[in-house]
């Protein structure tokens, strides 16, 4: 691909107005230092010296095509608690619109809370609600997304599924229907649960884990002919456009009239944490623009690499993206 080209395509991401549906969380960041284990318990005492709330789930991916430069809504619903109203301020101070973020005193808010020490995990506390949507939620969340997307007609459409609830079955066909009718980009990230519910979506991005228990299948060797049968059995299945594959270490894998497994680029990996999101939220945009799935899967991979070398959850950085990719990609 020409610079002229790729300088073109970040440029024109600022017009992309993207819509992620799907289940939001808040992630909390415990920072201390251990410097000895408790006389109560074999435990590590951590003497905390910081703390930090970050935008988790289908909220990170709304901050990474924030980050992108696109005009982001963020559609979910969250429990009408302190955690709720927070991650609504955050995304409302990172200009996220947040219309479509309801709060119900039904449900409590997704809290995730890692207590870290020099860069390393000790400890992972989570609060949290699987249930699905209740009738009384459902009905509302789903009429004013519809009536939404009607309206405003955004290019794209991203469902974030973690299986806690938000997108049940129902939201899911309909949503799908709408966007359909009016021709939007579709993409998931898919969870077990909902595997196969995801039917005519433009993009499918499970991992490599979702696939085999999606599918119910072991995947002993990974290469393009395995994937390739993978793709068809989704294809089969679900009958959407094209099939994205995050391989961890081994890279990416696309399939749709043409498949390619293209290797991931040398990095030092700090924290996989959020990967998923930034390669969802970055193959959506280019392939808004591009329609190009070779171009989608090469400059996601570059993205899913870039935030791997940063601890914690956080969103791409335009800036860094398009440099990588000038270097890696521009003929």
């Amino acid at each position: 691909m020409r610079k002229e080209e790729l300088t073109k395509l970040f440029k024109n991401m600022s017009r992309l107005h993207v819509v992620v549906v799907g289940d939001v969380m808040l992630d909390n960041y415990w920072w201390g230092d251990v410097e000895r284990i408790s006389p109560e318990a074999p435990v590590p005492v951590v003497r905390l010296k910081k703390r930090e709330a970050r935008m988790g789930g289908a909220a990170n991916v709304a901050m990474n095509c924030k980050s992108l430069g696109a005009k982001v809504t963020l559609a979910s619903v969250v429990g009408k608690d302190h955690e709720g109203h927070m991650l609504r301020d955050m995304a409302e101070q990172e200009g996220i619109d947040t219309s479509l973020l309801m709060l119900s005193s039904d449900r409590i808010t997704t809290t995730k809370t890692r207590v870290m020490s020099r860069s390393q995990h000790i400890l992972r506390m989570d609060d949290e609600l699987n249930e699905e949507l209740s009738t009384k939620d459902e009905h509302p969340f789903l009429d004013k997304l519809l009536k939404y997307l009607q309206i405003q007609k955004p290019d794209v459409l991203i469902f974030e599924d973690y299986n806690k609830g938000v997108l049940k079955e129902n939201v899911i066909a309909r949503t799908i229907a709408h966007c359909r009718e009016l021709g939007m980009v579709v993409a998931v990230d898919p969870k077990k649960d909902n595997f196969l519910v995801y039917k005519g979506v433009t993009i499918f991005k499970p991992n490599l884990k979702e696939v085999k228990e999606g599918l119910n299948i072991s995947l002993h060797t990974i290469n393009k002919a395995t994937m390739d049968k993978v793709h068809k059995e989704l294809k089969a299945a679900l009958q959407h456009d094209i099939t994205f594959v995050t391989l961890s270490e081994k890279g990416v894998y696309y399939g749709n009239s043409s498949s390619e497994v293209i290797p991931s680029h040398l990095r030092s990996i700090a924290d996989v944490s959020g990967a998923g999101d930034t390669v969802i939220a970055t193959a959506s945009m280019v392939y808004a623009l591009t329609k190009d799935p070779v171009m989608m899967a090469k400059i996601s991979n570059i993205a899913g690499g870039l935030v791997c070398e940063e601890v914690g959850v956080v969103p791409i950085s335009k800036k860094k993206l398009m440099d990588e990719s000038m270097k890696l990609l521009a003929d």
